[in-house]
């Protein structure tokens, strides 16, 4: 018996932006240069885990504290080209929801990347196993 092909990911829809889509949709899209990754982690959470290269680098919330980010809006609007997609990047893909909502109020089409840099918590309480930009064999640096 033949294995049908596995569908090609797709855009989900979503409630206040444009939606969600898998780690390898968002590189496809980077690839052709329809979109630009914006990474909503902190600072440190770039240096210590790692990060995509080329990706524009806009904290959400600031370390230490996690307070929100007062220069969110215009650090976004300055670093994202007129007309390109935006896709939202951050720790586990909720961080990244609230800056694509945003992003969304400020006239940018934006896209929650699913899974996150780090993917979801396994069992144990870990990430970096279950899914996520780095697990999904996308690139990536550390330091």
């Amino acid at each position: 018996m033949a294995t049908r092909p596995e569908a090609p990911p797709q855009v989900q829809a979503a409630e206040g932006y444009a939606g969600d889509l898998p780690p390898t949709l968002a590189y496809d899209w980077l690839q052709t240069g329809d979109a630009v990754l914006v990474d909503v982690r902190t600072d440190a959470e770039r240096a210590w885990v790692g990060h995509v290269p080329g990706a524009l680098a806009v904290a959400w919330k600031q370390w230490p504290g996690m307070a929100e980010n007062p220069a969110f809006n215009s650090e976004l609007l300055q670093a994202v080209p007129a007309g390109k997609k935006v896709l939202m990047l951050c720790r586990s893909g909720v961080r990244s929801v609230a800056a694509a909502r945003r992003a969304t109020e400020l006239g940018l089409t934006a896209f929650n990347i699913l899974e996150g840099f780090e993917g979801d918590l396994d069992p144990s309480g870990h990430r970096g196993q279950l899914g996520g930009w780095r697990r999904r064999g996308l690139p990536w640096q550390q330091g």
